[in-house]
C-alpha cells in the first residue's frame, strides 16, 4: 500500500467520524479513494459514529505505513562500500564509521577472517548491514570476485578505500626483489585492480568516491623503506590522473596520507626509539584510527566534499608541513 500523505493523515485523524457521515446515503459497504489508498468503509443508515479508538487505530496504522516506506527507502539509498584491509588498524576503523553512518559495508581481508567477522558483526549490532570477503587484492580474479559479491548482495558499489597494504622493510643494498615486488603489487598494483573494477560500476551511474589510503612516506621518503615509500608516492600519481580521467564522470578520488597511526606495530617499539618519532610529530602523539577514518568519511559521504578530488590530505600531527 502506498504512503499517505501528512494531508490526508491529518484529514483522517481529525474529521474522520464528519467524513462517514457525509457518505450515509451511500449503500453498504463504502468504498472511497484518498489519494493514492482505498480505504472500505461498512456504514449503516444511521451513521454509526466512530469512536475514538476507531480514530487512533486508522491513525495508527498510517503512521506504521509511513515508518515502513521510509525504512524501505533507506535501505535502498544505503550507499554501498568497499573497504580493502579492513580487518584490522585504519582499515576497521574506517568499516566501522562507515556501517554506523549507514553505508552497507563489504569488509576485505586477506588472512584475518575472524577478525573480519567481528568487524561486521560490529555493524550489524549497529543497525547496518555488512559481509566479509577474503582475497588478495594483488589478484585481478580475486577484485572481480569481491566486486561481484557486492553487487550480487547490493547492486552497485558507491565507495572504494583502498587501504590494504603491507610492509617488507629493509635497506635497499639488503633488499631482495621479493621484498620489492611483493610491496608493489599489493600497495600499488592492488590500488589498480580495484580503482578499474569500481570504476567500471560508478562510471554507470556518473557517481562514486574512490578513497586511496596512502602514507606521508610516499611524500618524504624513508630510510628502509624503499619499496613502500616508491608505492605509496605511486598511489598519490595514480589518484591524481584517475581523478583527471573520471572526473567528467561525477567521480571523485582522493588520497590521505597518514603520518604514525598507533598501531600494533608502535606498541611494540622501544622508548628510545618511540621518544624519537614523537619527538618528529609537532603534536606530540601518534595518531589514532579513527580520526584517519573520520576523514575518510568526510571524503565518501560529505556533500561538502564534492568538490574536493585529485587531493592528497595529510593527517599526520604537522611532520610533512
Amino acid at each position: 500500500m502506498a504512503a499517505i500523505s501528512g494531508a490526508v493523515l491529518k484529514s483522517l485523524s481529525t474529521t474522520g467520524e464528519q467524513r462517514i457521515c457525509l457518505l450515509r446515503q451511500c449503500s453498504n459497504p463504502i468504498s472511497r479513494k484518498l489519494g493514492s489508498v482505498q480505504f472500505k468503509f461498512n456504514v449503516d443508515s444511521q451513521c454509526r459514529s466512530l469512536t475514538s479508538s476507531s480514530s487512533s487505530g486508522v491513525r495508527a496504522q498510517v503512521a506504521t505505513l509511513n515508518q515502513t516506506s521510509t525504512e524501505v527507502a533507506q535501505n535502498v539509498e544505503a550507499p554501498v562500500a568497499i573497504v580493502t584491509g579492513a580487518s584490522r588498524g585504519i582499515g576497521k576503523a574506517t568499516a566501522l564509521a562507515l556501517g554506523k553512518a549507514g553505508c552497507k559495508v563489504l569488509i576485505n581481508y586477506a588472512r584475518s577472517s575472524k577478525e573480519a567477522e567481528d568487524v561486521a558483526k560490529e555493524i550489524e549490532a549497529y543497525g547496518g548491514q555488512a559481509l566479509t570477503f577474503g582475497g588478495d587484492v594483488s589478484q585481478e580474479a580475486d577484485v572481480e570476485s569481491m566486486m561481484k559479491a557486492a553487487t550480487d548482495a547490493w547492486g552497485t558499489v558507491d565507495i572504494l578505500v583502498n587501504n590494504a597494504g603491507i610492509t617488507r622493510d629493509g635497506l635497499l643494498m639488503r633488499m631482495k626483489r621479493a621484498q620489492w615486488q611483493d610491496v608493489i603489487d599489493l600497495n600499488l598494483t592492488g590500488v589498480f585492480l580495484c580503482t578499474q573494477a569500481a570504476a567500471k560500476i560508478m562510471m554507470r551511474k556518473k557517481k562514486g568516491r574512490i578513497i586511496n589510503i596512502t602514507s606521508v612516506v610516499g611524500l618524504s621518503g624513508n630510510a628502509g623503506q624503499a619499496n613502500y615509500s616508491a608505492a605509496k608516492a605511486g598511489v598519490i600519481g595514480f589518484t591524481k590522473s584517475v581523478a583527471k580521467e573520471y572526473a567528467s564522470r561525477g567521480m571523485n578520488v582522493n588520497a590521505i596520507a597518514p603520518g604514525f597511526i598507533a598501531s600494533d606495530m608502535t606498541a611494540k617499539l622501544g622508548e628510545d626509539i618511540e621518544k624519537k618519532l614523537l619527538d618528529a610529530i609537532p603534536l606530540g602523539r601518534y595518531g589514532k584510527p579513527e580520526e584517519v577514518a573520520g576523514l575518510v568519511e568526510f571524503l565518501a559521504l560529505n556533500p561538502a566534499a564534492g568538490y574536493i578530488t585529485g587531493q592528497v590530505l595529510t593527517i599526520d600531527g604537522g611532520m610533512v608541513m
